[in-house]
């Protein structure tokens, strides 16, 4: 079964890491392999949440682009070393490739051979010497043992192509001599005698009894092989270690966590066909080949408390969106396939996830319970946001006694611990909860933090007017940032400079200042952004 993922937008709030959590555990309860996932770093009200119902951070998603793991390349697709040419290319001819990895005893990427380097070894390298295993010979020769003294072969090929006479006196046989010979027995004995590394007898013959002893005290090694000279002193050049060719020691490679797309970019420049797959210690996983680029699998994911691809995880479009739950406006979201879209007018995803576990008679545990309480209280602040809804009221009032915690003395721990700016960066407060938009080609950002202590805020009024006009210098029209207090229930607005007089017409106020303070503004969703929205709309 594969795994889904599930995760809120790109600034994770206490609602859609919650909302992550929640309906991770009521898709497993229901068979479906589920993760929750996290797409920052997470605020102080979320961790004091997680840490009071005992539950653990879900993991860092970085992004859903399709990655070399999710394709289907031949993990088969690599030899030893130490195997022989033939092999080699009997494995390339079977596997209906143009090269292979090398790599050695532990699978650790050693080069790269192909068919041209093996047809440019045979055609143009004059050398007859050979080093291999005895087995490598047994096996590329069909061969029989006769006698085996050394693991390793190693040394000059010769042919008894000349008459005994000729041969026994102008030919001078050393101890790393290879020697293919018939049924000649005085060279055999010759060789014997000479101590030679390994004596090669063709067409099934096998040595004499008198012979077989003398080649045991001088420890000759000594097989048969089917094959006539001619047939012989040609393939057993082929019995060679594949990586007696001139190979490529640094081949161009990719590791499994390589994305797709730098794969075909890179393979498109340099028109390689064939790349090598290795891991972090240079261990060769297998071959992948430019065919295989369109076989993959795409991650299967679910998105919460966000529809809104440009607040969503990098790569979304890569992805298999299966599901989407969420109390938002809908975007411009598209999808391939036909999908499961819960979206309800309420004050926060929980609350419809809630609604999930209902629908499937799910028991709520006490942590799950607790974590969609926060998220409700969070969304709403304190159940008292115009987002509030009587569903999420009644949700709120059966998930507190499933968590068994008072709403508004837990809901107060929950505000406190989220509300402390000491300390806190510019960039910091200004991140802590902001969300990306577009209308009609018109790009902003609005920002917000709940605090108890504005006049913490107010002193870097300075800072933050130079960090939003900084923010609007590329493509961003304005940049907002409202400071929520959720006891006075409004909030106070900063913005970039060049933004007053549209923030005037935009919300009907005059001769606004930084840090103006508006009575009741507590929610971005339903009193901040829509007249934005209605008035570049207007203006498309």
């Amino acid at each position: 079964m594969e795994t889904v993922f599930i995760f809120g937008h790109k600034i994770p709030d206490t609602d859609s890491v919650c909302s992550s959590i929640s309906l991770a555990y009521l898709k497993n309860k229901l068979g479906v392999k589920a993760k929750p996932r996290v797409l920052g770093s997470l605020n102080k009200e979320t961790k004091f949440v997680l840490d009071y119902f005992n539950v653990p951070e879900p993991s860092f998603l970085n992004d859903v682009k399709v990655q070399i793991r999710n394709m289907k390349y031949n993990k088969t697709a690599m030899i030893n070393e130490k195997e022989s040419i033939y092999t080699s290319y009997m494995k390339l001819t079977e596997l209906g490739c143009t090269g292979l990895p090398l790599v050695d005893d532990e699978e650790k990427l050693k080069g790269y051979v192909n068919v041209k380097s093996i047809s440019r070894y045979l055609i143009e390298d004059n050398g007859y010497t050979l080093k291999t295993s005895y087995n490598n010979i047994l096996k590329t020769l069909n061969a029989k043992e006769i006698l085996r003294f050394d693991e390793e072969i190693e040394g000059n090929i010769l042919a008894a192509a000349y008459k005994s006479e000729t041969f026994l006196t102008s030919v001078k046989l050393k101890t790393d001599d290879i020697l293919i010979v018939g049924d000649r027995f005085k060279i055999m004995d010759y060789a014997i005698s000479s101590k030679i590394k390994l004596l090669v007898i063709v067409n099934n013959n096998t040595l004499p009894a008198d012979l077989m002893e003398a080649a045991k005290v001088n420890k000759v090694n000594v097989i048969s092989v089917p094959l006539g000279t001619y047939k012989c002193s040609n393939m057993i050049r082929l019995c060679n270690y594949v990586s007696m060719i001139n190979v490529n020691i640094n081949p161009v490679t990719f590791t499994n966590y390589d994305y797709r797309t730098d794969f075909l970019a890179i393979s498109s420049k340099l028109g390689h066909t064939n790349y090598p797959i290795v891991d972090v210690q240079n261990k060769c996983l297998g071959m992948m080949q430019l065919v295989d680029a369109s076989n993959f699998d795409k991650l299967n994911v679910i998105l919460v408390d966000h529809n809104n691809p440009v607040q969503s995880v990098d790569g979304l479009e890569e992805a298999n969106i299966i599901e989407v739950i969420d109390h938002h406006n809908l975007s411009d979201l598209g999808t391939n396939i036909p999908i499961n879209f819960r979206s309800m007018p309420v004050g926060c995803t929980c609350t419809i996830i809630y609604i999930l576990y209902q629908e499937n008679n799910v028991e709520i545990p006490k942590d799950m319970a607790g974590l969609m309480l926060s998220a409700i209280l969070s969304d709403t602040l304190l159940l008292q946001s115009p987002t509030t809804t009587d569903r999420d009221k009644e949700t709120a009032k059966v998930l507190a006694e499933i968590a068994g915690v008072d709403i508004n003395e837990y809901g107060m721990k929950m505000l406190k611990a989220a509300s402390s700016v000491k300390g806190m960066s510019v960039d910091e407060m200004l991140d802590a909860d902001i969300k990306s938009f577009n209308c009609n080609d018109v790009n902003f950002t609005i920002g917000q933090l709940l605090t108890l202590d504005f006049e913490e805020v107010a002193r870097l009024e300075k800072e933050i007017v130079e960090e939003l006009n900084s923010r609007t210098k590329i493509d961003n029209k304005l940049a907002l940032f409202f400071v929520t207090d959720a006891v006075k229930k409004g909030s106070y607005m900063f913005y970039n400079e060049d933004g007053a007089k549209l923030l005037e017409e935009i919300y009907g106020l005059e001769n606004i200042k930084q840090g103006i303070y508006i009575d009741g503004f507590v929610s971005r969703k339903k009193q901040v952004l829509p007249p934005i929205l209605e008035y570049f709309e207007r203006r498309g």
